[in-house]
């Protein structure tokens, strides 16, 4: 079989979830379909609609192969899910989800038996972002239906078994803040065998191999070849630093924008990472440790925007820059560099859309920074994702950090990184408008004033 070209890469965010076409001889997508991934508030606890989902990848493919070929398909999806399947591939359980509070009535028992940051990189976060937390809460609550799983798989693997039937872990989801991993020693963390979780955990492949081919009723289904191959799948951030990884000369760091910003180091300074202000390891798709940190600047950005597009002038950021208008974190508690801060404004009064536009992409820049400073980031950095489109935040993540910035060009940096999964051999190039940091003056004293006002 020749190597695949056209990849058709299934990628579920926390907000949005996309099938997109790519071709891994010119790196650009060719194809897209989106749709808006809903929690069902009913039930047992809030859950994702997989099978809403589970429709719409199906149609996606269908659409898709009518107009293009499809050589191969891949996985990548946001991280803190599981899925618990029992003997029928069906679910045991619905598949939380991981902003549900009430997981946290049992942090005090999960406390008690999760393993230490040094053990596993794992901050300890709220509700469920800890994925420990997620199984602790259903074991616990749900004892009859925790008592049929089979199977508990991350949830690119999820999908990967839908499509082809086999069962596998992989270790980008599994070391992404979960109490699960030690990524030192590239093994389960010692809370699943305290727990008895290892016997249930699918065995763990390279996010590289093919699991097999499309199963035969999904082949008619979407009209795709019965052989075409299904890869292992991928944690959507580390998806948009493999290509990085593969082309780029280390030292380097990547921010992976969407609901999430998670900001990675490559070859960084070495700094002590702390736990408390939602620094991690995450673990790329090579199996290598990678010091992180995250804040939930997607979300942010459309709260404090309300979802619509602002128009601004270089006047607007003349103006924010000379007032000092400054927006002080943080706009979601519980999480990021700043956890129990609460945002204020500072010189916001009688600020035009467009100002108030610039100064919260100016927070987000100055959080992206203080992520990076804390996890030793190092060389030049690129942003994917919907911010790489923002200039504001480009121009001001280099004036805080004092290092040049380069803006990709795809417009999901984690399509391009899930496609490359199924070439061995591709020739991966960081293009993107570079922004170098601007000469002393406004824009460095702004972030100056910034970090001086909350006490950095």
């Amino acid at each position: 079989m020749s190597a695949p070209r056209t990849i058709a890469v299934i990628d579920i965010g926390k907000t949005n979830a996309k099938v997109a076409l790519v071709d891994l001889e010119s790196m650009t997508e060719t194809a897209l379909r989106r749709t808006a991934n809903a929690v069902i508030a009913d039930g047992l606890y809030p859950h994702y609609d997989v099978e809403r989902l589970w429709t719409f990848i199906l149609d996606s493919l269908a659409d898709i192969s009518r107009e293009q070929r499809i050589d191969a398909v891949s996985i990548t999806t946001h991280g803190a899910t599981a899925v618990l399947v029992d003997a029928e591939g069906g679910l045991a359980l619905p598949v939380i989800d991981y902003e549900f509070a009430d997981i946290d009535e049992l942090a005090q028992d999960y406390d008690a038996i999760r393993p230490l940051f040094a053990e596993t990189g794992t901050p300890r976060l709220p509700a469920g972002l800890n994925i420990g937390a997620q199984l602790f809460f259903q074991q616990k609550r749900f004892p009859a239906e925790f008592a049929k799983v089979t199977a508990i798989l991350m949830y690119p693997q999820y999908w990967a078994l839908r499509l082809t039937g086999v069962s596998a872990n992989e270790v980008t989801s599994l070391g992404c803040h979960t109490d699960l991993w030690n990524p030192w020693r590239a093994d389960y963390s010692s809370m699943v065998d305290r727990m008895d979780w290892r016997r249930l955990m699918a065995p763990v492949r390279p996010a590289k191999d093919r699991l097999g081919p499309i199963l035969p009723l999904m082949a008619q289904r979407t009209g795709l070849d019965p052989q075409t191959p299904v890869f292992c799948g991928v944690h959507d951030s580390n998806a948009s630093l493999l290509p990085h990884l593969l082309s780029d000369r280390p030292p380097f760091s990547v921010v992976s924008t969407g609901t999430w910003v998670v900001s990675m180091a490559v070859s960084g300074r070495k700094v002590e990472l702390d736990p408390v202000r939602d620094t991690l390891v995450n673990v790329n798709a090579l199996g290598d440790p990678v010091p992180s940190a995250r804040f939930m600047g997607g979300r942010e950005f459309s709260l404090l925007t309300d979802g619509q597009p602002v128009d601004w002038t270089e006047d607007d950021v003349g103006a924010v820059l000379t007032r000092q208008v400054l927006l002080l974190p943080s706009t979601q508690q519980g999480s990021g560099p700043f956890p129990h801060r609460i945002a204020q404004w500072r010189n916001g009064e009688n600020s035009s859309s467009g100002q108030r536009f610039a100064a919260i992409s100016f927070y987000l820049a100055l959080m992206t920074a203080t992520c990076l400073e804390l996890i030793g980031g190092d060389g030049p950095t690129t942003v994917e994702g919907p911010f790489a489109q923002n200039r504001l935040f480009i121009r001001m993540l280099a004036a805080a950090t004092g290092r040049p910035v380069t803006a990709s060009e795809t417009s999901t940096g984690t399509s391009i990184g899930a496609a490359l999964l199924a070439s061995d051999d591709a020739i991966v190039m960081s293009n993107g408008e570079r922004t170098e940091p601007p000469a002393e003056g406004a824009w460095g004293d702004y972030a100056r004033t910034w970090r001086q006002a909350i006490g950095t």
